[in-house]
């Protein structure tokens, strides 16, 4: 049984000592008839507070931040019109004020003393926190033991970070009103935290003690400043990088050593805090989310995960729609996004097809052309056809120099053009897919150097592109925005004209 902490002991655990500043008032009158005004004064006795949200203000690490914390002891948490009144007063009070709001449900969902008028506060509620997301404001959601129906259906699931309580029961429908209306008990092991983290609806599940690290983590980057310093590049990446074969490069980029996303972000990046799934049902181990830093910049990042894509389950569409996740975070928050490319390509199956894959890629590009965060997107492995395709569109684009980009990989090409694999070294060569190739055809505006091969540095080039990635995230944020924007679109216009073709020839 989860243990069921009250909103006051949650405060006590996750925001600095004595920083705790109430903005609650009391609540306004409802006209209550005497049994519910019963009811009311009994819960206000029991728990301690005038009502089932407890509001205001703190320090995280010495962060100001602005709270919405349910109590479950006032009523079951349930919302009505006062509760709703005092929550949306405050997520109104912390866009005003330029500040991140924790918000914290337990609750089973509407007050069904005030019916279908206390139902309807949902709709104020997620208007006030959607006001507050589109001021590029950071909201934050730790779900706990219960947090279920209207609650769940509207403030609950909108947070850009969403984490719940361990064993927590989280669900639309609550288990005993289902079993009162179908007869039968709700299917075991569904509507618990751990369940929906499996499905990529949660991000994580912490326990209470935990939750203020990952808060603090996700603050650094969500808070950071928009107006880095502009590093220099580092010296090891200027001048020219080795030429090498176009097979050599294909047959490197393979290697089962070689560092991935995971190890990048390990190495290079700092305050990562991973991201599950879609937030809508799936997730795709073929894809990895974040947020993170790199330097003093912070980012969104998505990156395709080699460790994650295998024969027996390649990179399915459910990875391009939790990458839409990550570009719609990007916008929402106002970072830039990092999309990095390593695959040997989209799943071809049934499933696939199924699932829209073709759709997927499609509307990948498009919200890519059109985001207007700044974008950078990162060649670091094979990019094999429209599953690496999807994550190229970028204001620049930085590869390593055994990162290669191509329709097909060069045996699929081989055996359209030759009927066979073995001219496959041939194919690479002559497609141009090599980062060098890229980078004479205005394709790649840099290329990392490998000394000779990521695999055997690891660590060493994880930091040299890390250096990279700092530099061109801070450049782009120093660029205005309508000058990045019009450059962007003027890069893709460039895209197979004479001279491009003619260079990369």
């Amino acid at each position: 049984m989860t243990r069921r902490l009250s909103a006051h002991a949650l405060l006590g655990l996750v925001l600095d000592t004595g920083s705790w500043t109430s903005w609650d008032e009391a609540p306004v009158d409802v006209g209550a008839g005497p049994a519910y005004a019963a009811e009311l004064a009994a819960a206000a006795e029991r728990s301690g507070v005038d009502e089932a949200i407890v509001t205001g203000e703190g320090l995280l690490r010495g962060r100001r931040v602005a709270v919405v914390a349910g109590e479950f002891t006032f009523l079951a948490g349930s919302i009505g019109v006062a509760t709703a009144d005092r929550l949306t007063r405050a997520v109104e009070r912390a866009t005003r004020e330029g500040l991140p709001l924790l918000a914290a449900p337990v609750s089973g969902g509407t007050r069904m003393q005030e019916g279908t008028v206390a139902f309807l506060q949902m709709l104020r509620i997620t208007g006030a926190v959607t006001a507050h997301k589109a001021a590029g404001l950071p909201y934050l959601v730790y779900l706990r033991n219960p947090t279920t129906g209207g609650v769940l259906a509207s403030w609950g699931s909108l947070g850009h970070v969403t984490v719940a309580e361990p064993g927590a029961l989280i669900g639309f429908l609550g288990p005993r009103v289902y079993e009162a209306l179908y007869g039968r008990p709700f299917p075991e092991g569904v509507q618990v935290a751990e369940n929906l983290f499996a499905h990529g609806i949660v991000d994580a599940v912490l326990e209470p003690e935990r939750v203020a690290d990952v808060l603090d983590r996700a603050l650094a980057v969500l808070t950071a400043s928009r107006t880095p310093n502009v590093p220099s590049l580092p010296d090891d990446v200027r001048g020219e990088v080795e030429d090498v074969p176009a097979w050599e490069s294909v047959t490197t980029s393979r290697r089962k050593e070689r560092p991935g996303i995971r190890r990048l972000l390990r190495y290079a990046a700092r305050d990562v805090v991973p991201l599950s799934g879609t937030g809508a049902g799936e997730l795709d181990p073929g894809l990895l989310l974040a947020l993170a830093r790199f330097g003093d910049v912070p980012c969104v990042v998505l990156g395709q995960d080699r460790r994650g894509q295998t024969e027996e389950r390649p990179m399915g569409p459910a990875a391009l729609r939790e990458a839409r996740r990550g570009m719609r975070l990007a916008r929402e928050l106002r970072l830039p996004l990092v999309t990095v490319i390593d695959t040997p390509g989209a799943a071809l199956s049934r499933e696939a097809e199924e699932g829209g894959m073709a759709g997927e890629i499609a509307r990948c590009l498009a919200e890519l052309v059109e985001l207007e965060a700044p974008t950078l997107s990162v060649l670091l492995g094979p990019g094999t056809g429209g599953g690496a395709l999807a994550l190229v569109p970028a204001d620049r684009t930085v590869a390593a120099q055994h990162g290669w980009l191509s329709p097909l990989p060069p045996e699929g090409a081989s055996a359209i053009v030759h009927r066979d694999t073995e001219h496959a070294p041939e194919m690479a060569a002559a497609q141009g897919v090599r980062s060098t190739d890229l980078l004479r055809a205005g394709l790649v505006d840099l290329v990392v150097p490998e000394r000779p091969d990521a695999a055997t540095e690891p660590e060493a080039f994880c930091l040299r592109m890390g250096a990279v990635l700092t530099h061109e995230l801070a450049d782009l944020l120093a660029t205005p925005d309508a000058d990045r924007l019009a450059a962007r679109r003027a890069r893709f216009a460039r895209l197979g004209s004479v001279q491009h073709v003619a260079s990369a020839g």
